[in-house]
């Protein structure tokens, strides 16, 4: 395996690097210290042709002007917390409101957003960068000082695997995921309408017309929302089903995982035979199927636009700390926080 480096320039004072992993069988992935974003991901069809099967840019500028989220890591709390107000111990906190009044994937400047620091370690069958940076008391509105650390570990059996960490000085909130949108088709070749999911989820999330967990949790039986026996997305972007009318035609809902030995998660593209397969630790996924991407950029000279990728993002419930019923994502003081996600990319026969 091999890694090398690359500057993109400054940005608050520190050096933007790109960091560019091979393996052995040459699966590449390419990823910012901006936001910890993972930029492009190369793995082969069924064929054995290598292509980028994420969705990102070459520039920060075009980061920074055109991204919904692109591959970054997002904290401290993904999803969105309604009216932005956060109550620990019996004290409010007003959160950075971003989002029709509530707050939203970390706020205004996100963890998407910051220069992390970097350092990289070296194994006979894995390369990882180590991102790491400090979150002040208050930063964004929440409370507590946060040491963070995102590792994403290349594996020479076509894994990433994602860790996610975090230890706070005072109790507040932690809920980390990475928002990569992913397109199996090879260079952004198809829209996902056609990608086939399968997810090991028995009840998804109700939202209210905010996007925001209404705290009632949805049987999937005989809905489109249905992924046990795998499902394609189209499904979702033509049904007449209230919640995906009200997500915009698709889906942007938290999936309860049951847990368990098997695979939490497998995404698939029959024509290029490409396979991903996700196993977490975290009890939910939230599908977003690229229902409100714009049309007024390009990505590497591809017209952007609705459901040219989908994310997959492994976390706590959004919204939790205003659902007891659900599990928490309160951390105390010196609690460590740790969110492991795999990634393992194949093909189908």
């Amino acid at each position: 395996m091999k890694v090398s480096q690359a500057f993109l320039g400054e940005l608050d004072g520190k050096r933007i690097v790109e960091h560019k992993i091979v393996n052995d069988a040459g699966m590449e992935v390419t990823c910012l210290n901006y936001g910890c974003t993972i930029t492009s991901i190369f793995v082969p069809d069924r064929h054995g042709k290598t292509e980028n099967v994420v969705l990102g840019f070459d520039t920060v500028a075009e980061y920074q002007k055109h991204s919904p989220y692109f591959g970054s890591v997002i904290g401290r709390h993904a999803g969105r917390i309604k009216n932005g107000l956060l109550t620990v111990d019996g004290e409010t906190y007003r959160l950075a409101q971003n989002n029709l009044g509530n707050h939203l994937h970390g706020g205004i400047k996100g963890f998407d957003k910051a220069v992390w620091d970097v350092s990289i370690t070296e194994e006979a069958d894995s390369i990882s960068l180590r991102y790491s940076r400090l979150s002040d008391h208050l930063e964004e509105g929440y409370p507590g000082t946060v040491e963070l650390a995102v590792i994403y570990t290349v594996t020479n059996d076509h894994e990433i695997i994602l860790t996610l960490e975090g230890e706070s000085d005072r109790p507040t909130i932690l809920n980390l995921t990475n928002h990569t949108y992913f397109n199996l088709s090879g260079n952004l070749k198809r829209s996902i309408a056609l990608h086939r999911l399968t997810l090991k989820s028995d009840q998804c999330l109700e939202l209210d017309d905010c996007l925001i967990p209404t705290g009632q949790a949805l049987d999937v039986e005989g809905t489109v929302f249905d992924f046990r026996k795998g499902r394609v997305i189209q499904d979702g972007i033509t049904s007449r089903h209230p919640q995906n009318l009200l997500a915009g035609n698709g889906y942007d809902h938290p999936f309860l995982l049951r847990g368990g030995d098997s695979a939490d998660i497998v995404l698939e593209d029959e024509e290029s035979g490409r396979r991903l397969i996700i196993e977490t630790n975290q009890p939910s996924v939230v599908l977003y199927t690229g229902n409100s991407l714009e049309d007024d950029f390009q990505i590497r000279g591809k017209q952007s636009g609705k459901y040219l990728g989908l994310c997959l993002e492994t976390q706590g419930i959004p919204d939790a700390i205003n659902h007891p019923q659900f599990p928490t994502t309160l951390v105390g003081e010196g609690e460590r926080y740790k969110s492991v996600t795999k990634w393992r990319f194949g093909t189908t026969e």
